[in-house]
């Protein structure tokens, strides 16, 4: 399979293959969502927890007598209705055990997921991204509209400072590195961005 490969300005008339063993795999749905509910799930801090009204601390004195204050009955300052009481329905610490997928089925589902998207016609192929000084979220959206799109997940082979920077206010633009790529963003990306060098670093990687 062949894509044209675009300068940032939009035009461009050369192609670059995308290997077979990379981008033309079948699309195994069960290893894709193992692989997402897997990075989703070690992506949770696991520190919520909440205090009931047993937990909090104080609280065991009755306030005030049980009749004749007119006031309403107070067994403890720590009741769920008082401020700086207990949670009534309190979400207890549950430790979780982080999940794992071996480097086999991670390399397999992605694979899945770059066919899926070279099936769609997702990929976008750029020579290269330039951002200029200064820095501004302008030269992101410009590059955007010259390749004919508004949104777009951009997946490069090595850390680009400027276009982080860049990018960094705009919600229609993600930028990720081969190294750090989120697979629930890649398979719901409406656009990918890729570069020849992030090509022949996915090939390196995924073969």
């Amino acid at each position: 399979m062949e894509i044209k490969v675009l300068n940032q300005n939009g035009s461009g008339d050369s192609n670059v293959s995308l290997p077979e063993s990379v981008f033309g795999q079948d699309f195994n749905a069960d290893l894709v969502h193992q692989l997402i509910t897997t990075y989703t799930a070690n992506g949770h801090q696991n520190t919520k927890g909440q205090k009931n009204r047993s937990a909090v601390r104080g609280g065991g004195r009755k306030p005030w007598k049980q009749k004749g204050t007119g006031r309403a009955r107070a067994g403890t300052i720590r009741s769920p209705i008082w401020r700086g009481g207990g949670v009534t329905f309190a979400k207890k610490f549950k430790k979780n055990n982080p999940k794992k997928v071996n480097k086999k089925m991670y390399r397999s589902a992605m694979r899945s997921i770059w066919s899926k998207l070279a099936e769609e016609n997702k990929i976008i192929a750029l020579n290269e991204i330039n951002i200029d000084e200064p820095v501004k979220s302008s030269q992101v959206k410009k590059i955007l509209s010259d390749i004919g799109i508004s949104k777009a997940l951009v997946v490069l082979n090595k850390n680009n400072e400027q276009l982080n920077k860049a990018s960094k206010n705009l919600k229609e633009c993600d930028v990720l590195t081969i190294n750090s790529i989120n697979p629930s963003l890649l398979i719901n990306a409406d656009n990918v961005v890729v570069t020849s060098e992030t090509i022949n670093s996915l090939t390196e990687v995924l073969s």
